[in-house]
C-alpha cells in the first residue's frame, strides 16, 4: 500500500524530473502541428501542482492528493500534451476518490481512468504518441501480476519504454525524423520520476538541469524540428494555437463548446471539472471561439500563439542546432566561443567586453555568458564580438563594450547575428558592471535597456594611467610617462606618484550624494600597493560611503574608479 505522503512525493518528484528535462523533449517536438514545446508545456502542466502538493500534511490520503494534483494541473496544462497529462492525472482523481491509501489495483485503476478520459477528450486520437504510451502501460500493469506498487510501477516503465519505441512505427513523421514521440518521452520521464518515490527513493531535486547558461544538446541536430520535407508553413490552415479556462456559468455545457470547436478548428482538447473547462483549440479565428466560449462562464489564463511563426522559429533553430554540431565538431581555430543554438526557454544572456582575468570573473560572477578580452588599445574586432554573442544560446543578449571605442564594433555585430542583440552603450568597465547589476529578468528587453542604462549613466569613473607621448592638453605640457588621473573621460590633473594620484582623483570624485567607490587595481599594481590605497581613500572619503577593491588584473590602467 502506498500513503497520501508517497503518493505526494512521486508526482512532486515526476514534476521535478520533466522540468529537469524539458529541453531534452522539446527538442523531440516533430509531431507535424507545431504546438509549442512539448517538454516545456508537460514541465509548466506538471509544475503546477508542486507547490500546492507541497502544501499538504504529511497526514493526506491519496485521495486528497490525487484531487489536489488534478486540480492545479487542469488550471495550469498548457498545450495538447499538458492538457493530455493532466487528463491521465485526473484519472488517478477519480480512482483515488476518498481512499486513505492505494494498493496495485487502485493504480491500475487510477491509470486505466486516465488513459480513458484521454482519448475521449481528444477530437482524433493518433496512435503513436502519448496517448499510445499511456495506453500501453495501462494496458500491461493491468495485465501484470504485480504485488505491489513498486512492482506494478516497473511494468508501467518496461511496457511505456517499449511503446515509446515503437512510435517511429506508428508515425511515418517520427521515423523520418529519427525520433521518438516528445509527449510520450516526456510522460515516460515524469512516470520515472515518480517510480523513484515508489521505490524508497528520494524525490528527484528540482533545478538539476545544466545550468542556465549550457547550450542545448546537438544530439539529434536537426532532428527535433520541422523540416521542409516533412511540412511547409502554407499547410498550417489553422494557425493559432488558442488555449484559455472558461469559469463555468451555473448549467454550462463543455460538450456543446467542444462541438463548437470542432466545427471552427482542430486539435480539439476539452476538459472540465466542478468549476472550469480548460479548452485548447488550433483555429484560424481565435475571437470566433472567445466570442462563444464567453457565454458559458467569464475567461482567464489565454494562451494564444501563432503557429507560422513558431514554424518558422523551429526551422531556424534546426538550422542553427546543425550549424552548432558542426561548430563543437570543428571549433574554429580563430575564436574561443563555440557556435550554441538558440535556446526557446532562455530569454536573455549577456556578453561583456573586458582585459584581465579579475575583471573577467567579476562580469561572469555578475552572470555575462562570454567575456570577450579587450579594451583600451586592445580592442576587439566586430568577428570576435559576433563569435561570443552567438555562443550564448538566448533569444536576446545584451553586450556590454564597456568602451567607448568598441561600441560602434558591437553595433556592427549586432546587424550580423542571427539572434535578438541589444547593444547597450556602456563607455567604461564600471558602467558595464552597474548595467548588469541593474538587469532585471522580470521586464522585458526594452524597459531593461532602459534602466539598466540609466543606472550607469549615473556612474562616474575614474582612471588613473600613464602619459604615452609627451603632449600638451589644455594649455598644460604633458610628458611621456607622467602618471595621469581622468575623471569621465577628461585629464584633471598628473602626478609623478601613482598611490597619490589615485587617492585624490577618488576623494575629489566624490560627491555628498555618493554611497560607493570601487577600486579596480591593475595588472602593474601589487596587492599591498592596492590595499594600501584602498585603506587612504576610506580614510580621506566621507563615512558614509563603502569603499572596496577590485582586483581586476587590466592593462594600461593602473587603477580604476568607480563612484555612484
Amino acid at each position: 500500500m502506498i500513503s497520501g505522503k508517497i503518493l505526494r512525493d512521486a508526482i512532486i518528484s515526476g514534476a521535478n524530473n520533466i522540468n529537469n528535462q524539458r529541453s531534452r523533449v522539446d527538442e523531440l517536438n516533430v509531431f507535424p502541428v507545431p504546438d509549442g514545446d512539448t517538454g516545456t508545456n508537460m514541465g509548466m502542466t506538471v509544475g503546477a501542482a508542486v507547490r500546492e502538493l507541497e502544501a499538504l500534511d504529511d497526514s493526506c490520503t491519496v485521495g486528497e492528493a490525487a484531487k489536489t494534483a488534478a486540480s492545479a494541473m487542469l488550471r495550469g496544462a498548457r498545450g495538447n500534451s499538458g492538457v493530455i497529462t493532466s487528463l491521465l492525472f485526473r484519472g488517478f482523481s477519480k480512482a483515488l476518490e476518498g481512499k486513505k491509501e492505494a494498493d496495485a489495483a487502485d493504480i491500475v485503476a487510477a491509470l486505466q481512468k486516465g488513459v480513458e478520459g484521454a482519448y475521449k477528450a481528444v477530437m482524433k486520437p493518433t496512435e503513436g504518441t502519448i496517448l499510445t504510451v499511456a495506453r500501453v502501460a495501462s494496458e500491461e500493469a493491468a495485465a501484470s501480476d504485480a504485488a505491489d506498487v513498486p512492482a506494478l510501477w516497473d511494468v508501467v516503465l518496461t511496457a511505456g519504454q517499449k511503446a515509446l519505441e515503437d512510435t517511429p512505427n506508428l508515425l511515418p513523421v517520427l521515423k523520418k525524423a529519427g525520433v521518438v514521440d516528445a509527449g510520450g518521452q516526456g510522460i515516460m520521464v515524469i512516470f520515472e520520476g515518480m517510480g523513484k518515490v515508489f521505490h524508497g527513493e528520494a524525490i528527484i531535486a528540482g533545478g538539476e538541469a545544466a545550468p542556465n547558461k549550457a547550450k542545448l544538446s546537438t544530439e539529434n541536430a536537426g532532428k527535433g524540428v520541422f523540416t521542409d520535407d516533412l511540412m511547409k508553413v502554407e499547410d498550417i490552415t489553422n494557425g493559432y494555437c488558442t488555449q484559455f479556462l472558461i469559469n463555468k456559468n451555473e448549467g454550462a455545457s463543455a460538450a456543446k463548446m467542444r462541438a463548437f470547436a470542432e466545427s471552427n478548428g482542430d486539435s480539439v482538447v476539452c476538459i472540465e471539472d466542478d468549476d472550469v473547462i480548460n479548452l485548447h483549440v488550433h483555429t484560424a479565428d481565435p475571437g470566433k471561439i472567445l466570442s462563444e466560449a464567453i457565454k458559458y462562464g467569464y475567461l482567464t489564463n489565454f494562451k494564444i500563439e501563432n503557429m507560422h511563426e513558431q514554424f518558422l522559429a523551429r526551422q531556424k533553430q534546426g538550422k542553427s542546432l546543425e550549424k552548432q554540431a558542426s561548430a563543437e565538431k570543428a571549433p574554429s581555430q580563430a575564436s574561443e566561443f563555440i557556435y550554441a543554438a538558440v535556446d526557446p526557454s532562455r530569454d536573455y544572456g549577456f556578453v561583456a567586453v573586458a582585459a584581465g582575468e579579475g575583471l573577467k570573473a567579476v562580469f561572469t560572477d555578475l552572470a555575462a555568458d562570454a567575456v570577450v578580452s579587450g579594451g583600451q588599445t586592445m580592442n576587439p574586432s566586430t568577428e570576435d564580438i559576433l563569435a561570443a554573442i552567438q555562443s550564448v544560446p538566448a533569444k536576446t543578449v545584451f553586450v556590454l563594450p564597456n568602451n567607448k571605442n568598441i561600441i560602434m564594433a558591437a553595433e556592427q555585430a549586432q546587424k550580423l547575428a542571427d539572434r535578438q542583440v541589444v547593444v547597450l552603450p556602456t563607455r567604461t568597465v564600471p558602467m558595464g558592471i552597474t548595467a548588469l547589476l541593474n538587469f532585471d529578468p522580470s521586464v522585458n528587453a526594452e524597459t531593461n535597456t532602459i534602466n539598466m542604462m540609466a543606472a550607469a549613466d549615473k556612474v562616474s569613473t575614474g582612471l588613473i594611467t600613464y602619459a604615452a607621448r609627451d603632449s600638451e592638453y589644455d594649455g598644460k605640457r604633458i610628458r611621456k610617462g607622467e602618471i595621469m588621473a581622468l575623471e569621465n573621460g577628461k585629464i584633471v590633473s598628473t602626478s609623478t606618484d601613482i598611490t597619490k594620484a589615485t587617492y585624490r582623483l577618488a576623494r575629489n570624485m566624490c560627491k555628498k550624494d555618493s554611497s560607493f567607490v570601487t577600486i579596480i587595481s591593475g595588472c602593474d599594481v601589487s596587492d599591498e600597493d592596492a590595499e594600501k590605497v584602498t585603506e587612504i581613500v576610506k580614510a580621506k572619503c566621507p563615512n558614509h560611503v563603502e569603499v572596496s577593491h577590485i582586483r581586476g588584473g587590466q592593462p594600461v590602467y593602473y587603477y580604476m574608479i568607480s563612484v555612484e
